[in-house]
């Protein structure tokens, strides 16, 4: 198979989205695969690309307002560019985000291959313009990653059997146990006996980063000695042009610190900024929370931690019920309510003393579901029956 990617950023700095891309590609590699990848952005996984792509194209834009020239004279060079991209037997296009499928449905009929949505976040707006409903309507096949995200899909109109769901997976050689836990603890500087509850991701408004604060606050208020760890950055913040400015992410990351300081934890609360080594962050916590309250696609830090043996507290919301199953649907809580989730993190955050076999279960949990491996399965099976279609 020849897969033709389109990928934003060439990052691990901003996601999911782009850690999966970069997983699939590699994955479908190390499988015999050919790859070819046109992307906007260059960024800290180029050279890692360029390790297996056979083809690697930077362009300008992916779409443009057909009422403004400068915008299309933008876009075409990145269409003629593509020229070179060969076309061999079973090439089949790989749009990484729906904000893509114009570039992808133009590229396939000037190519005559079929192309495939990855769809890793719900619609914002149910108010798409032409260009993306062209794609929408032309597009072989969609791929979600939960079931939820495919529902909130369908209500906007896509065909529900023209959707395959393939869950993520995680690293399993990467994202495991600590050999020595005191020892990660030292390294960390947190004695043994400070409870750490985590956040690793994006700092931005949905992720529901308050009620966490709020919820935490009221662990520390019952007596209990913990740390909060929360690792990210702001990523999607925009003002009144529609575009994103890190300076609104930024004012937001002020407001979150401010939170902490007027619920007087400030002392309790650690803001790490990006954090490279997120198994030695998982390793050395006593759960993770995901706290979102938008329908969260799916969720990576719930696998990654869990097969780091740290079990999860995460909102019921989006594709998360779909992950944390059987005995870990417990630790689901209401989005948005820090009563519940304060309620979910006294139950469990005492785990290691008097449930130690829990980081067994969490693991086995991720290995029976949520390998690369298998997700790879999944995408590699839908995009040979387009592409041999």
């Amino acid at each position: 198979m020849h897969f033709i990617g389109l990928e934003n950023e060439l990052s691990s700095f901003r996601g999911g989205q782009e850690l999966n891309m970069f997983e699939i590609c590699n994955g479908l590699s190390q499988r015999g695969h050919n790859i070819s990848l046109i992307y906007l952005k260059p960024g800290n996984l180029l050279e890692e690309y360029r390790k297996f792509c056979n083809y690697l194209r930077k362009i300008n834009s992916y779409e443009f307002n057909r009422y403004k020239i400068n915008e299309l004279l933008y876009f075409l060079p990145g269409i003629f560019s593509t020229i070179n991209i060969p076309v061999i037997k079973n090439s089949v296009i790989f749009c990484n985000a729906y904000d893509f499928i114009f570039f992808g449905y133009v590229l396939s009929m000037l190519k005559n291959i079929p192309f495939v949505c990855y769809f890793q976040v719900p619609p914002f707006s149910k108010n798409f313009n032409y260009q993306k409903v062209l794609g929408f309507k032309n597009a072989k096949r969609f791929i979600s990653v939960s079931n939820q995200t495919k529902l909130d899909w369908v209500k906007c109109g896509i065909q529900e059997d023209k959707f395959d769901v393939v869950y993520n997976g995680t690293n399993i050689e990467k994202f495991k146990f600590s050999e020595n836990f005191l020892y990660v603890r030292n390294k960390w500087n947190i004695p043994e006996d400070i409870r750490v509850v985590s956040y690793v991701g994006r700092l931005d408004k949905d992720k529901g980063l308050e009620t966490l604060i709020g919820a935490f606050s009221l662990l520390v208020k019952s007596g209990i000695n913990a740390k909060l760890l929360i690792a990210g950055n702001p990523i999607l913040h925009f003002a009144a042009d529609g575009k994103e400015h890190p300076e609104e992410g930024e004012k937001y990351k002020r407001s979150l610190k401010q939170l902490s300081i007027d619920l007087g934890i400030e002392k309790n609360v650690d803001f790490l900024g990006h954090v490279a080594d997120t198994v030695s962050l998982y390793q050395v916590s006593d759960v993770t929370v995901l706290p979102s309250q938008w329908s969260e696609p799916f969720g990576r830090v719930i696998i990654e931690s869990m097969a780091c043996g740290t079990p999860v507290v995460a909102s019921r919301i989006g594709g998360i019920p779909e992950v944390l199953t059987g005995e870990f649907q417990q630790w689901l809580f209401e989005p948005g309510n820090q009563l519940d989730l304060a309620d979910k993190l006294n139950r469990i955050i005492h785990w290691r003393d008097s449930n130690s076999h829990l980081a067994h279960r969490c693991r086995e949990h991720v290995l029976g579901k949520f390998t690369i491996d298998k997700m790879i399965d999944g995408i590699e099976k839908v995009l040979l029956q387009v592409a041999k279609k």
